[in-house]
């Protein structure tokens, strides 16, 4: 009986941890929609308003925590973070890509 009550409630987490998850874009648009990060709520052409979104709320690469200051200055945020598909809490599986 406590097993099975144990293998319920473990799957009831596993399911509400699943349905928790969230994509990063639905998370920042649940603020106050696409401007949050883009212009007029489209994407810019270069990513430099999207760039400076990131910056303004989340502090400059130098200011974070390790990968990014070796970063500054030369790489953007969504050079490694696709918000459009990672999931909240997700690190991007990028660096392998250039290291």
């Amino acid at each position: 009986m406590f097993k099975n009550l144990l293998i319920a409630l473990f799957g009831a987490s596993m399911a509400f941890g699943v349905a928790a998850a969230s994509v990063v874009s639905d998370m920042h648009s649940d603020m106050s929609g696409c401007e949050t990060c883009h212009a007029d709520g489209m994407p810019s052409e270069d990513g430099a308003h999207e760039a400076a979104a990131c910056a303004d709320c989340h502090g400059s690469m130098a200011d974070l925590v390790e990968p990014h200051p070796q970063h500054d200055g030369m790489m953007e945020c969504t050079d490694c973070h696709n918000v459009h598909e990672d999931e909240v809490g997700q690190a991007p599986a990028t660096c392998d890509n250039c290291h």
